[in-house]
């Protein structure tokens, strides 16, 4: 057995295996794992490690997922024992749904305590489920080959029992660890294998009306799709995630949910992550509408019938071969130049309405370096609405499984090395995750701007048809309204404070510490707003 303990060790494989970051929690039970990593960190024997801290279970998972999210590598959060374990069950969710390499480091009580009640002793062993890959569950006397078989892109939990004491060295019993090498990522690269027939057949039918639907893409497939795009001439929905949104030019559908609900392709070729718009949910009670989809994750989207090739995209999108151009068959562009016209003249004519606000943060997101996109609200809305002239570097979004879960401290994760980093979230993504500016002081924060739209609640649910059919009393519920402004929170945490109320307010300046800018939309302009939107 090592000289520093059988944690060093399991620490150590860890690091040998490709796990370079962690996400500490500290804790009482954890703290001989604190002190490994310490220790690994300071020899920087096994080559550098980067760690970071966190006072808050559920925040520290999703930041270790934006560190995925930004370097497509392993990132591990370490817990202590008993409800803190669980705290990361929705950052384990998102991670299986996005096919990303979350690692926890759960440490446990003796295997001894189990079911007995004892404090911080819960059930940990598989109480992921089927969100991870495998859960390893070991002490100091077992074998275990670490990381055996693991794909490198999906969520992985080492549950280690510990004592309250550190093993005594030269013990009869040695503790034997081996290792695998992780290889990130492997589990979405293109097979030889791979059957295109579903993606040919639905492009040789295509006459008959083809429309694209993009979803969130890698950057490292976003030219090769762009130029099967332009090659392909078809018209294409495509959300923000995608990067390739402001690209499009004339191949972009405006208002695509609403122009393909009211006249349905035949057939749907949806690229990349499942598509955030209305549409793609109305495709499930359209069957007569062929969906087929290339798909890193391997995720359909939708419950009803449709066919999926899992790979690689670009390698996917190489494999056609040449094609033929098919053109806008269905005429879905004809208006476009129309329709935009309209929406823009609306929008200028309101600009303090939620959606102007939108547009007038995208004008000025594209100063940043990267954009991260909070759920709800601001991912829809930015999809509709956002400026489509200039392209963004790198958008990001939470969009595995994840309503308002911890989208800040993702946010922080995915953009931790860079300056200029935009944010945008809802007021109440916000305050769900008031945790999350801890971490700033571990992340680069110069130009950094946390942009918050406070429309006083949950305002998209406003917009659900449902809502005409209910009570006050419900549509309150529904809504969550407030009266909370964010002022204080920036004082929290340190952060420079501008409130934006009117459209001479969007004078933002980046500042060497991290701005919390507060956007207030004008009520009556956002109905005003939604109201006429339904007529054009």
């Amino acid at each position: 057995m090592s000289s520093k303990g059988w944690v060093h060790d399991v620490i150590g494989a860890c690091i040998a295996a490709g796990v370079q970051e962690y996400v500490v929690c500290a804790g009482a039970r954890n703290l001989a794992l604190v002190v490994a990593l310490a220790d690994h960190a300071d020899s920087a024997e096994l080559g550098d490690i980067s760690l970071f801290s966190h006072f808050e279970e559920r925040a520290a998972g999703f930041f270790a997922l934006g560190r995925t999210m930004q370097s497509g590598a392993p990132c591990a959060v370490v817990t202590t024992s008993g409800t803190a374990v669980a705290e990361l069950l929705p950052a384990v969710i998102e991670a299986h749904y996005q096919r990303r390499p979350l690692v926890v480091i759960s440490a446990d009580r003796p295997q001894d305590y189990r079911g007995t009640g004892a404090p911080q002793a819960i059930e940990q062993v598989d109480l992921f489920g089927d969100y991870v890959e495998v859960c390893e569950d070991f002490g100091w006397q077992d074998e275990l080959k670490i990381f055996d078989g693991w794909s490198g892109a999906a969520p992985w939990q080492l549950n280690l029992c510990l004592d309250d004491f550190e093993m005594p060295n030269g013990s009869e019993q040695e503790f034997v660890l081996k290792c695998s090498k992780v290889r990130p990522g492997n589990i979405g690269e293109a097979r030889a294998n791979i059957d295109m027939l579903p993606v040919l057949h639905c492009i040789k039918e295509g006459w008959k009306g083809l429309v694209v639907m993009l979803g969130g893409l890698e950057s490292s497939d976003r030219e090769e799709v762009w130029h099967f795009l332009k090659n392909l001439g078809v018209p294409v929905l495509a959300d923000t995630t995608s990067g390739l949104r402001e690209m499009l030019g004339s191949l972009a559908l405006v208002d695509g949910d609403r122009i393909l609900k009211e006249r349905p392709p035949a057939h749907i070729l949806r690229i990349g992550e499942v598509p955030t718009g209305r549409f793609w949910r109305d495709l499930e009670s359209m069957p007569q509408v062929n969906v087929v989809s290339i798909s890193r994750t391997g995720f359909a989207g939708l419950a009803r019938k449709s066919e999926v090739v899992t790979g690689d995209i670009s390698r996917c999108v190489c494999a056609l071969g040449e094609l033929s151009p098919l053109g806008d068959t269905m005429d879905y562009l004809k208006s476009n130049s129309s329709k935009q016209g309209r929406i823009s003249e609306l929008l200028e004519s309101l600009p303090e309405s939620e959606p102007g606000m939108i547009r007038t943060l995208s004008v000025m997101a594209t100063m940043g370096s990267s954009l991260y996109l909070g759920n709800s609200l601001p991912v829809r809305e930015w999809n509709d609405f956002a400026q489509r002239e200039v392209p963004y570097e790198i958008v990001r979004a939470n969009r595995g499984a994840n309503g308002i879960d911890g989208q800040i401290a993702s946010w922080l994760g995915a953009s931790a090395a860079e300056q200029d980093a935009w944010g945008i979230f809802g007021d109440l993504t916000t305050m769900y995750d008031l945790s999350a500016p801890a971490l700033l002081n571990q992340v680069e924060c110069r130009g950094r701007m946390l942009v918050v739209i406070n429309n006083g609640g949950g305002k998209i649910f406003e917009r659900l048809p449902i809502m005409k059919k209910v009570k006050d009393n419900v549509s309150q519920l529904i809504t969550n309204s407030h009266e909370y402004t964010f002022e204080s929170l920036a004082a929290m945490w340190g952060m420079h404070y501008t409130k934006v109320v009117g459209m001479e307010g969007f004078d933002l300046e980046p500042q060497d510490q991290t701005t919390l800018v507060e956007v207030v939309p004008d009520e009556r302009q956002s109905e005003r707003f939604w109201d006429k939107f339904a007529q054009i």
